[in-house]
């Protein structure tokens, strides 16, 4: 699908193609395309017949996934920045690339997918004529703005998840089962950082004016976001602490458990030997002497003997604080 938005004598409409007299710098006239899903023919047609972009930032811009970045081609930036798509199932944040070819009057836009915060901004350009009026750079940090604000809500519900996991491992739920989730949250960080550290410095170049297309107060409010960006990016780094602390409390509770159940063990397998003794030693077929008790009673001396033993044995073990 291809979307064209014209500016012009202070109305935005849209439009069925790009009338390449409207790309001249003095032509009077705004234009935003927005590419999503083109085929390869498609975005040719548009970015190198219409637009003439050089092959190498077309190349890119086609391709599947490629790292946030930001380069100038002198006449025009070309910056990739990326979107997330939360897939919990997966514990992964998927990235799609959102392509930005930002010109003197001209931004062009690709993106596979639905992206929520482009189709946002144009909403806001169906309704709105000031917010493709304002220029190219403008319109382009409405929707670096609107991307990075969608990443809040995904950072949160982290948050939130990891709190209920430092619940889970302190109140005594199975430790083995926890340590699947601790592992598949370790993911989600990891997948949070590399999208947005990025992000962070490639936006970061954008807000220091760099490039003669955005201007003094465009490269304030890109600094805004280059703001947010560097928090969420701490926030990550927060995060990765605080599940690696999670995973060695995990691991800790588990080795105490396991040498709580090799102590009882050991306990139970200390107290049967003096019993085995006694009882394979009565257990021979060998006269052995009764000490003038009869049979019957010489049973009943044993198993005194023995309940005395265990009592000893407990009692001295308790005493020591082995058990």
């Amino acid at each position: 699908m291809i979307r064209v938005f014209a500016h012009a004598n202070g109305t935005t409409s849209p439009a069925d193609r790009v009338d390449p007299a409207w790309l001249a710098p003095d032509s009077g006239v705004v234009v935003w395309v927005d590419l999503t899903n083109p085929s390869k023919e498609e975005g040719l047609e548009i970015l190198r017949d219409v637009f003439h972009f050089h092959e190498l930032a077309v190349e890119d811009a086609l391709s599947d996934l490629e790292y946030p970045k930001v380069e100038s081609y002198g006449e025009f930036l070309y910056v990739i920045l990326h979107r997330i798509d939360f897939q919990a199932p997966e514990h992964c944040f998927k990235t799609h690339d959102v392509d930005f070819f930002l010109g003197p009057n001209y931004l062009v836009t690709i993106h596979t997918g639905d992206s929520r915060s482009i189709e946002h901004i144009t909403q806001i350009c169906g309704r709105n004529s000031m917010a493709l009026g304002e220029g190219t750079a403008a319109l382009m940090h409405r929707i670096v703005d609107a991307i990075v604000d969608n990443y809040r809500p995904e950072i949160d519900e982290l948050n939130d998840r990891l709190d209920t996991l430092e619940d889970e491992v302190f109140d005594g739920a199975t430790p083995m089962s926890l340590a699947k989730d601790i592992l598949n949250f370790k993911k989600d960080i990891a997948s949070l950082r590399r999208v947005v550290q990025p992000q962070r410095d490639a936006v970061g170049r954008l807000a220091r004016r760099e490039f003669s297309f955005i201007d003094e107060q465009v490269a304030y409010r890109f600094r805004d976001v280059h703001d947010n960006l560097v928090r969420m990016a701490d926030e990550s780094m927060f995060f990765q602490d605080r599940i690696t602390s999670l995973l060695d409390a995990n691991l800790a509770i588990v080795s105490n458990q396991l040498n709580t159940i090799m102590k009882i063990l050991t306990v139970i397998s200390t107290v049967f030997m003096p019993l085995t003794f006694i009882t394979g030693l009565y257990g021979m077929n060998v006269d052995l002497p009764h000490f003038g008790f009869s049979d019957t009673t010489v049973f009943w001396v044993l198993l005194i003997t023995m309940a005395t033993v265990v009592g000893i044995m407990l009692t001295f073990f308790r005493r020591r604080g082995w058990i």
